[in-house]
């Protein structure tokens, strides 16, 4: 039986490739410090759960296509805390920030088509534009500069007439950069002279560190037609399993064009939508603690790493992750041996290499993403781990 080059063609999720590596090692009785996945350990607010208990009705229905009108006004109102105004008809509700991602994919590219992407970028990137044989084309960003973007002459230099969209998010996973006001204008001088969508992946919005300003897609006068605005509140209210994500844009139009795509999969699961209208509803000194408490994990891996020769890295502003280059032969193969051949005092550490977090083959053989979702003893103690485990590799460079 043959298989369609579209699935072949897919990369595996060089996180999720490596879970078994880590089930072994749990098997073999180890504790894994999980450094390789966003999942934060920081509590789901309470009004979630509550209101999904309080849940009467008779028959569990199907929703609107488009989402249910509490959570699509609620979001407004979470919006125009930025000074973003939208309305009814320009919101989507999603499955989760992913399909968003998709959705929005499928509306602005053809097969054939290509989209500009920042690496290392989000896997899933890659893994949803190949799925519908759009070629990601990409912006090589480098540890040396925090990976900040190159010069506009350079990024002109990938746009071809097949060029369709500027995918990147902003805070940025996997690298942790918090985009300036320049950087972002400069990309949306971009989308007007070469009439391309900006694709704008926000979901870590709240996480800037360091008192350094934010400036959203949403915020830039003149292409208010072509951002096409991802958002999610897996991250921002740590509910990752609810899986509701949006989309939001002024381009009427293009919401009508996408919402086919919602009508085909019928609907969001109506209670996590539910529970997600109270999300929305969380004060603002819950996102001041989560800051603080982001910002103090932040500095102890940054200075974790600091202290392992070889290393090299800047500090992350913003998300919840940072890529490193490490003196490795190959990140990936050290990973796997952490888990298979090391351990201290029965204890080991699972990181993400980078390699698959690129499109250029090659880059990113000796880099790892690190995400600093664990308490802070656990993250001194995984630090601790990996820079000895870093010194006893057997293929150090």
């Amino acid at each position: 039986m043959n298989f369609s080059k579209r699935i072949t063609s897919m990369q595996e999720s060089p996180i999720r490739k490596l879970v078994p590596f880590a089930q072994g090692a749990k098997a073999q009785g180890k504790k894994v410090y999980h450094l390789n996945i966003g999942q934060p350990d920081i509590e789901t607010p309470a009004s979630f759960m509550e209101s999904i208990k309080s849940f009467d009705e008779k028959v569990l229905a199907y929703s609107l296509s488009q989402g249910i009108p509490e959570l699509i006004d609620a979001i407004i109102k979470y919006y125009k805390k930025y000074d973003m105004e939208f309305e009814q008809d320009e919101i989507l509700i999603t499955n989760g920030g992913s399909e968003a991602l998709l959705f929005s994919i499928i509306a602005v590219a053809d097969a054939g088509d290509e989209v500009l992407v920042p690496e290392p970028f989000y896997t899933n990137y890659n893994g949803f534009s190949s799925a519908v044989d759009v070629k990601v084309a990409p912006i090589t960003c480098n540890a040396e500069e925090g990976f900040h973007l190159p010069s506009k002459k350079t990024i002109e230099e990938s746009i071809n007439p097949k060029t369709r969209a500027i995918v990147l998010s902003n805070p940025g996973n996997p690298t942790g950069v918090v985009y300036t006001k320049e950087e972002i204008e400069m990309l949306a001088e971009l989308a007007k002279e070469y009439n391309l969508f900006i694709i704008a992946d926000e979901v870590y919005r709240e996480f800037v560190y360091d008192g350094l300003p934010y400036t959203s897609f949403g915020n830039v006068k003149g292409i208010e037609d072509r951002v096409i605005i991802v958002d999610s509140v897996s991250k921002r209210y740590s509910a990752c399993g609810a899986r509701i994500g949006s989309i939001a844009t002024k381009n009427k139009d293009l919401i009508k064009q996408i919402l086919k795509l919602c009508q085909g999969r019928l609907c969001v699961p109506t209670l996590e939508q539910i529970g997600s209208v109270e999300l929305y509803k969380t004060p603002e000194d819950y996102f001041k603690s989560v800051n603080e408490e982001y910002e103090k994990r932040r500095n102890i891996v940054f200075e974790g790493l600091n202290e392992i020769p070889g290393v090299l890295c800047k500090k992350p502003t913003g998300a919840f992750y940072v890529v490193a280059k490490l003196p490795v032969d190959d990140a990936e193969k050290f990973t796997i041996w952490m888990l298979k051949d090391f351990d201290i005092d029965g204890e080991t550490v699972m990181v993400a290499p980078a390699e698959g977090f690129y499109a250029t083959p090659g880059l990113g053989r000796d880099e790892v993403r690190i995400a600093y979702i664990l308490n802070e003893n656990d993250l001194k103690k995984a630090m601790n781990i990996l820079k000895q485990a870093v010194a006893s590799y057997p293929n150090r460079k």
